[in-house]
C-alpha cells in the first residue's frame, strides 16, 4: 500500500510543477508582452485586436521543470530509473526547440527569414535524441518487411523524423487554441496507447507535457490572451517525434498524424495554383469567418466552407472543434486498426 502511494506520488508531482510552472510564467508573460509591445493582431478577429505574442515558450519550459522533477523524484525517491538518459534528453529537446522557436518568433519569418532557412533551423532539434542513439534502427516497413538501418537510424532518419514533425506541427495553425488543443489530443492518445504498451516512461512524459498545454489553454482559448508561436508547435512537434522514436512505434505515431499529411498535400495544392496559403478566415463585422480562397489549402479552410455548408457560418471557435473532432476520430480510428495493419 505504501509503496503504491510513494509511486502515485512520483507520478503526479512532476504533472503539477508542469502545469504551475507553465500556468504562472505565462500569466506573467502576458503581461510583461503587453508592456513592451510584444503583441500582434489577432487575424481571425474583426478589428485590431492585439494578442500576446510567443507565449508557447513557457510551455516547453513548464514540460521541461516537470520532466526534471520526475529525475528528481526517480533518483531520491526510488534509487535509480533506467530512461535517465531519454529524459534528460526529452528536456534538453524542449529547450533547444523553444529557443529556437522563439528566436523566429523574436525575428519573425515574414520580416526576413525565408521558410527554407526556418525548416533547416529544426534540424538541430534532434541533437539530443541523436546523441543518446535514441529508438531502434530496425524497422518493419509495409510491403518489405524488417530492415535494419544501422548508423543510419540516428544519423539521418531521426533529424529527418524531427525536423518533420515540428514543421508539419506548425502547419495547422493560426486560431486560438488550435494548436494548444492539437498538442492535448496528441499528447492523451500518444499516454494512452503507451501504457497499453507498458511504456510507462512515455506515458509519463505525454502526461506532464500534456499538463503544461492545459495550463496554456486557459490563456489561449477563444478568445487567446496569448499566441504559442513557433516555440511551441516547433518544440510539441519534435517532442511528439521523440516520444514516437524511443516508444519506437513509428507506425501509431504516423497514423496519429494524418491531419498534417492532409495539409501537406492541401499545400503543394496552394502552391501548385500558385498560391502560398494562410490559414486565417476572413473576419466578419458578425464574428464569422469566410474562406480566404475560392479553393481549399488547408483543413482550416475546408471546415470554414462545412461549417457554412451546414449552418449557414463559421466561427473561429467551431473551426477548432470541428478539427478537434476530426483529430479525435483519426486517434480512436488509429487504435482500432493499427494491429490489422
Amino acid at each position: 500500500m505504501v509503496w503504491r502511494l510513494i509511486n502515485g506520488f512520483v507520478f503526479i508531482v512532476p504533472i503539477i510543477v508542469s502545469f504551475i510552472t507553465t500556468l504562472t510564467t505565462t500569466k506573467l508573460w502576458i503581461i510583461r508582452a503587453r508592456e513592451i509591445g510584444f503583441v500582434g493582431k489577432d487575424m481571425n478577429k474583426y478589428g485590431d485586436n492585439k494578442v500576446a505574442e510567443a507565449g508557447g515558450v513557457w510551455v516547453m519550459i513548464g514540460a521541461s521543470f516537470g520532466l526534471l522533477t520526475l529525475v528528481a523524484m526517480e533518483t531520491y525517491i526510488e534509487k535509480g530509473y533506467e530512461h535517465l538518459n531519454e529524459l534528460f534528453a526529452l528536456t534538453t529537446l524542449l529547450l533547444l526547440s523553444g529557443f529556437i522557436g522563439f528566436l523566429d518568433d523574436t525575428l519573425g519569418w515574414k520580416k526576413g527569414i525565408k521558410p527554407q532557412y526556418r525548416v533547416l533551423a529544426t534540424i538541430p532539434i534532434s541533437i539530443p535524441l541523436v546523441v543518446i542513439k535514441a529508438g531502434y534502427s530496425k524497422m518493419n516497413l509495409p510491403l518489405i518487411g524488417t530492415v535494419d538501418f544501422g548508423i543510419l537510424y540516428p544519423l539521418v532518419l531521426i533529424p529527418i523524423g524531427v525536423m518533420g514533425a515540428s514543421n508539419a506541427f506548425n502547419m495547422i495553425a493560426g486560431y486560438n487554441g488550435l494548436e494548444t488543443l492539437q498538442s492535448i489530443l496528441l499528447s492523451m492518445f500518444t499516454a494512452i496507447y503507451a501504457i497499453s504498451k507498458n511504456q510507462e516512461f512515455i506515458f509519463d512524459s505525454a502526461m506532464i507535457m500534456l499538463s503544461a498545454a492545459l495550463a496554456f489553454l486557459i490563456y489561449n482559448k477563444y478568445p487567446a490572451k496569448v499566441f504559442p508561436g513557433n516555440s511551441f508547435t516547433y518544440g510539441f512537434g519534435a517532442f511528439y517525434a521523440a516520444l514516437v522514436i524511443i516508444g519506437d512505434f513509428q507506425k501509431f505515431g504516423l497514423m496519429l498524424f494524418t491531419l498534417y499529411f492532409i495539409e501537406l498535400i492541401l499545400f503543394i495544392r496552394g502552391l501548385l495554383n500558385g498560391v502560398y496559403k494562410e490559414n486565417f478566415g476572413l473576419p466578419q463585422p458578425d464574428g464569422s469567418l469566410k474562406p480566404p480562397y475560392s479553393k481549399c489549402y488547408s483543413i482550416t479552410h475546408i471546415a470554414i466552407k462545412f461549417l457554412m455548408k451546414i449552418k449557414g457560418r463559421a466561427t473561429e471557435k467551431e473551426v477548432v472543434l470541428l478539427i478537434a473532432a476530426l483529430q479525435v476520430i483519426i486517434g480512436l480510428t488509429t487504435f482500432i486498426i493499427i494491429d490489422w495493419i
